[in-house]
């Protein structure tokens, strides 16, 4: 039965379906909050977000942009993060649903510091921030994608990215299964969340966009595994300069 589970899946999660949503999509990205708060979504991300602002000098001024965001509720911990180190922070949620950024502004809607837009992450100019995080965001693409998405996400910042995903393994796909079961009907969720197991990632193929990123630019990949069933990866670009 996990057997499928050797390769990343190319099947196409029901969020990736642009043309549908509403309602429906609009309960699913609640529900998925449950999830995310479930599986400590949170953690893996601000791990690596402290190892980039570290290297980049600990500035105390920063502009950071979460990619394909969601409801972008992932970023009320990040505001924390900033808070207990005296940064000034920004923050830009991007997704290409309007029930996504609409999510994500009625959360947020006391908080001056963050703001949501729709656009496509290859839309995204150069340097248009300090660092580009994503949750859950690179499992969308296939194998062939990856580097490209992730070329273009470091060229939109300046000193590097942040990715948290998921562990391509059996529990953590049994586990996800079952969660998602319990606490929600709403189909987007049973699918895909299963099936975002599945696309995820193991080490090997971490290392292979190392090599395929070697080829492209000056790029140092680190890559750490973090409970529950998280990679933590940060992605520098050489010689970075502090960030003013």
């Amino acid at each position: 039965m996990f057997s499928v589970l050797r390769r990343r899946s190319v099947k196409e999660e029901y969020m990736d379906d642009f043309t549908s949503g509403g309602e429906e999509l609009t309960e699913a990205l609640r529900h998925l909050r449950r999830l995310n708060r479930i599986f400590g979504a949170s953690g893996p991300l601000l791990r690596g977000m402290n190892d980039l602002w570290v290297q980049s000098g600990k500035p105390k001024q920063l502009h950071v942009m979460d990619i394909g965001a969601g409801s972008g509720e992932i970023n009320r911990y990040l505001l924390r993060w900033a808070d207990r180190r005296g940064i000034q922070i920004r923050i830009t949620l991007v997704d290409m649903t309007e029930e996504a950024c609409r999510e994500a502004r009625r959360i947020f809607k006391d908080e001056p510091r963050v703001t949501a837009m729709r656009q496509n992450v290859f839309h995204i100019e150069k340097e248009t921030a300090d660092m580009l995080i994503c949750s859950q965001f690179l499992h969308h693409f296939t194998d062939e994608e990856l580097p490209d998405v992730t070329c273009h996400m470091l060229r939109s910042s300046r000193s590097g990215i942040v990715i948290s995903d998921i562990h391509r393994h059996w529990i953590s796909w049994s586990a996800v299964w079952l969660t998602a079961h319990l606490i929600s009907s709403n189909r987007y969720i049973r699918h895909d969340g299963p099936l975002s197991v599945a696309k995820g990632f193991k080490s090997a193929d971490w290392k292979r966009l190392r090599q395929a990123l070697s080829h492209r630019g000056s790029y140092a990949l680190k890559y750490s595994w973090k409970p529950l069933f998280r990679y933590s990866v940060v992605i520098s670009k050489n010689e970075i300069s502090p960030i003013q």
